[in-house]
């Protein structure tokens, strides 16, 4: 292609939530033409969500360099940062990328269909702001479509739930009008922003802690949530309902000794929910009076019969994407002859026009209805000349012929008129 379409992103799969909500885009409007204008950029596309910051770009040459320092000075970071974060690619691995976005394999879960609302808002408000054209309209819609047709055929995105989904059903199921409860949640890891995803999807106000203050604000401030304290929170168990715990801390965080002298202070009941691996919660605390503790084995036992059925069909989805990254390869290759077949049709039927109002004042002709005959026959048979050397043009294109593009350039004086 004459053109690379590049996607350079920082996800879940390789920078954990604390990490990954660094590299945000605050004003995202306003980093479109940052990016246009100091990234070598000719069009863009950013997609943000809680799991990943993505930027899609149209260029003929790009330099990663101009790319990171852009980001880094839009997100306030230093470059060396993104070394060990950031991931780019180009051209077929971009494309085939993006089809794995929409049709819901990159996810954290499976099938989830969050992200396809998320990326069409995404091409909408880069439509709007023009900041995509052609090419990235062309790339969004396609994948899109595709995507939305693969879940469809493939049912990837039913009966899945994850492990988060799970554990708040389960503590709707189990605790009378939760919505009016205390919710707390201990960790922001992966398993963390899945509880959350799901407490702030069903309107639920829950508090959120972790080692640092610092790391629970960062998690809120993209995830929802209250950050609290982690030693008031240790202390202070019997100030919550539901405890969703899920750290990767290498002991006993809540202990019996701290859930007994919590159930003390309360004249109710509390149901624990331990979502670590290893387990966090000390299973003695469900011999208390009044407690109810589920583990992730437990709650796993019971996604991994949703899930099943969802994953069965991945390797399905897999290859129809193999399958439609040639063709939606293929449709923006077409693309690169777009610019020669409008300016070609655009020269001809200027002559077109030019020849026919010389021919009519030749003839002296003033009958509105004779004109319009000739008119429609000098569009039929200019049509009928060049429609078939611009459709073997845009083949051309599509097979990765730029040699025959630019001979076909030389021709017509293509360059020349650009130049």
């Amino acid at each position: 292609m004459n053109q690379n379409i590049i996607n350079a992103r920082v996800t879940f799969r390789n920078s954990p939530i604390h990490i990954l909500e660094k590299f945000t885009i605050r004003d995202v409007e306003s980093a479109y033409p940052q990016f246009k204008e100091h990234s070598g950029l000719d069009e863009c596309v950013i997609i943000q969500t809680c799991n990943r910051i993505e930027l899609f770009g149209k260029t003929k040459n790009y330099d990663q360099q101009k790319i990171k320092k852009t980001w880094a000075s839009l997100a306030g970071l230093d470059e060396e940062i993104f070394d060990e974060n950031l991931e780019i690619e180009k051209n077929e691995k971009a494309f085939h990328h993006l089809l794995k976005l929409t049709s819901g394999l990159d996810s954290m879960v499976v099938g989830e269909e969050q992200i396809l609302g998320q990326i069409k808002n995404s091409i909408t408000s880069a439509r709007n702001t023009k900041a995509s054209g052609q090419h990235l309209n062309t790339l969004f819609d396609k994948a899109i479509r595709i995507g939305t047709r693969i879940r469809n055929s493939s049912g990837i995105s039913q009966g899945g739930i994850s492990v988060g989904s799970m554990a708040v059903k389960l503590a709707e199921e189990n605790i009378d009008e939760l919505k009016f409860k205390k919710i707390l949640l201990i960790g922001t890891g992966e398993v963390s922003t899945l509880v959350a995803k799901s407490l702030q999807r069903r309107g639920y106000d829950f508090a959120v802690t972790s080692r640092t203050l610092e790391r629970s604000q960062a998690f809120c401030e993209t995830m929802g949530g209250k950050a609290v304290r982690f030693e008031d929170v240790l202390s202070g168990f019997g100030n919550y309902d539901v405890l969703f715990v899920a750290t990767t801390a290498p002991y006993f965080l809540v202990t019996f000794d701290r859930i007994t002298d919590a159930v003390k202070k309360r004249n109710n009941g509390m149901m624990i929910l331990d979502l670590s691996n290893p387990r966090t919660v000390d299973e003695k605390v469900a011999t208390i009076g009044g407690i109810k503790l589920m583990n992730l084995d437990q709650i796993a036992e019971m996604v991994e019969k949703n899930m099943k059925a969802r994953l069965n069909k991945v390797k399905t989805v897999e290859n129809i994407i193999n399958e439609e990254v040639s063709v939606l390869q293929a449709s923006m290759k077409r693309l690169d002859a777009e610019p020669l077949v409008k300016d070609v049709f655009k020269n001809i039927d200027s002559l077109r026009q030019k020849e026919l109002k010389k021919a009519l004042s030749m003839l002296d002709e003033t009958d509105e209805k004779k004109i319009k005959i000739i008119e429609e026959l000098t569009k039929a048979v200019v049509e009928s000349i060049v429609s078939t050397p611009m459709n073997n043009i845009r083949k051309a294109s599509e097979q990765g012929k730029p040699d025959l593009l630019e001979i076909a350039s030389k021709l017509f004086d293509y360059k020349n008129e650009q130049e």
